[in-house]
């Protein structure tokens, strides 16, 4: 059984040569307890985007293989689903995809005394991610810094 941080790797090893013979690509893997409930979230992408039929498909297709391979310990709950037109950017392959595009950020702590922005997703080197403002300023910060960063859809 895995312990920490290895589950999401080995679920990610064992879901995404799967997801791959569906025509989809894993977006994230995450493993986390909300509540009493632990949950397994598998967030998938494809050109053209992601149905209702790519979940249930990918979600029969790794709940076997998942359960023989053990990985974790607790009772959890599977969800398979897409990342959403607003979705998180967390890996580095997310930041180098979107550059250009329009993100949100909020940051964990008050800069000159606000927590959110958006603009437009410059650049990302090393956890370093710089953001042009609406006034045309940048504005950079680290990954660890942000609650989170995500793509800002509406408005563009």
């Amino acid at each position: 059984m895995a312990k920490g941080g290895n589950t999401v790797k080995i679920v990610w090893d064992i879901v995404e040569p799967l997801a791959k013979e569906l025509g989809l690509s894993i977006w994230d893997v995450r493993f986390l307890k909300e509540g009493s409930q632990w949950y397994l979230r598998v967030f998938i992408d494809k050109d053209g985007g992601v149905g209702i039929d790519d979940c249930v498909n990918l979600s029969h297709a790794i709940d076997g293989p998942i359960d023989e391979a053990n990985p974790i310990e607790q009772a959890y709950i599977l969800e398979v689903s897409s990342p959403g037109v607003e979705r998180d950017l967390v890996r580095d392959e997310h930041f180098a995809a979107f550059i250009g595009e329009k993100i949100k950020v909020k940051m964990i702590r008050p800069v000159d005394g606000k927590r959110e922005f958006s603009g437009i997703l410059e650049s990302y080197e090393d956890g370093n991610i710089t953001i042009r403002l609406e006034d045309e300023s940048g504005f950079t910060f680290t990954k660890k810094e942000a609650s989170f960063v995500k793509l800002d859809d509406f408005d563009m």
